[in-house]
C-alpha cells in the first residue's frame, strides 16, 4: 500500500530530521566548535540579554588605621541586548515527481535526497551567518561584526565604549609569526587566551609554510572531528570555507555565544498542499541567535594577502 503524507512526514521526522542539529552543527570547524563550547538552549524572552562586567569596583584599596573607607558604588555592569533571528529551509516535491517516483520506497528516497539538500543548505547560510557583517539585518551577527572596532553590537557602540571593541590587525597583508604572536597577545589577559583560531585555506597554507622545517603539532580532539589543524601557542588553528578572504581569527569561545531556542532547534513542520500550487511542502525551523560577552578578547588578522 503507498504511503500517506502523513506517514512520510512521521518517516522523515524520525529516520531524517533529527538528525539535522549534529549534521549541521558538526558541518565545519567554527560551528562544532561553538556547538561544543558556546551553545546555550533557550526557552524564550522578547530578546536575549548577555549581562557585561565592563568596569572594576572602585570602593576599595589600601587603607591605614581609621583612616575613611570609600562606600560609593560604582557602574560596573550592563547587558548587550540580542535579537532573536530566524532561518527556514523548504522541502519541496513536486507532483510530477511524486508521480515519476511511484511507490513506497521511491517515495521515501525522493524525501531523503530533497531534506539531504535542505541539509546543505542551512549548514552553508548558518555558517555564512557565523562570519557575516551585517549586510543581512535578517541575519545572525557575525564575527567580523563582533571583532570591530566601530560596530554596534547588541546596542552598546564600539566606538563609543572602547572596551567593546575587538582586536583588529588590518596593517599586516604578510602573515608572519610575529604578527599572530602580538595579535596573540592583545587578546590575553592572565589565564584568558584565545582557545580557537580560524582562517581561509589560503591562510592555513601561509601559516603551515611559516613552520616549515619546523615541528607541527594538532589538537586531537578537533583533528578526531574530521578537521586538519596546527597548533599556535596551544590554540588550534583550522581552515573553514566560511571565513572571509584573507582573515585569520583568534576567538575565545567562553565569551562567544551561540543562542539557541530549544523548541525551535531545526523543528519540523509536516508536508501540506498549498493551495495554489501542486506540490508538497515542507520546512525546517531554527531561531536563534549569536553574540559576545567580551570582544575585547577577540581578535583578527584581516588583510593577509601573502
Amino acid at each position: 500500500m503507498a504511503l500517506t503524507w502523513d506517514q512520510v512526514s512521521g518517516i522523515t521526522e524520525k529516520a531524517f530530521v533529527k538528525k539535522l542539529v549534529d549534521s549541521i552543527f558538526d558541518s565545519n570547524p567554527t560551528t562544532k566548535a561553538l556547538k561544543e563550547k558556546s551553545l546555550e538552549l533557550m526557552d524564550g524572552g522578547t530578546s536575549i540579554m548577555q549581562p557585561l562586567n565592563y568596569a572594576l569596583n572602585t570602593a576599595g584599596g589600601w587603607y591605614s588605621g581609621a583612616e575613611t573607607l570609600s562606600n560609593v558604588d560604582n557602574d560596573a555592569i550592563t547587558s548587550a541586548e540580542y535579537s532573536w533571528k530566524q532561518h527556514y529551509q523548504s522541502i519541496i516535491i513536486s507532483r510530477i515527481n511524486e508521480l515519476k517516483n511511484s511507490g513506497d520506497k521511491a517515495m521515501l528516497n525522493l524525501v531523503k535526497e530533497k531534506v539531504k539538500i535542505a541539509e546543505k543548505t542551512m549548514i552553508d547560510n548558518l555558517g555564512t551567518g557565523v562570519f557575516s557583517a551585517g549586510t543581512d539585518a535578517k541575519s545572525i551577527v557575525g564575527l567580523r561584526n563582533i571583532v570591530g572596532t566601530s560596530n554596534t553590537i547588541g546596542g552598546i557602540s564600539q566606538s563609543t565604549y572602547s572596551w567593546w571593541a575587538g582586536q583588529v590587525d588590518s596593517s599586516t597583508t604578510t602573515l608572519t609569526l610575529a604578527a599572530m604572536q602580538s595579535l596573540f597577545n592583545l587578546c590575553s589577559i592572565d589565564s584568558e587566551v584565545p582557545d580557537f583560531g580560524v582562517a581561509t585555506r589560503s591562510v592555513y597554507n601561509f601559516y603551515y609554510a611559516l613552520l616549515q622545517p619546523q615541528q607541527r603539532f594538532t589538537d586531537s580532539k578537533t583533528a578526531s572531528g574530521g578537521f586538519q589543524n596546527i597548533l599556535f601557542n596551544g590554540m588550534p588553528i583550522v581552515a573553514d570555507s566560511h571565513c572571509p578572504a584573507a582573515h585569520m581569527f583568534f576567538l575565545n569561545l567562553k565569551h562567544l555565544h551561540f543562542y539557541v531556542h530549544k523548541d525551535e532547534n531545526m523543528r519540523f513542520e509536516n508536508f501540506m498542499k498549498p493551495v495554489d500550487q501542486n506540490v508538497k511542502l515542507a520546512k525546517i525551523f531554527w531561531a536563534g541567535a549569536f553574540g559576545s560577552s567580551n570582544n575585547r578578547l577577540q581578535g583578527k588578522l584581516s588583510a593577509i594577502t601573502a
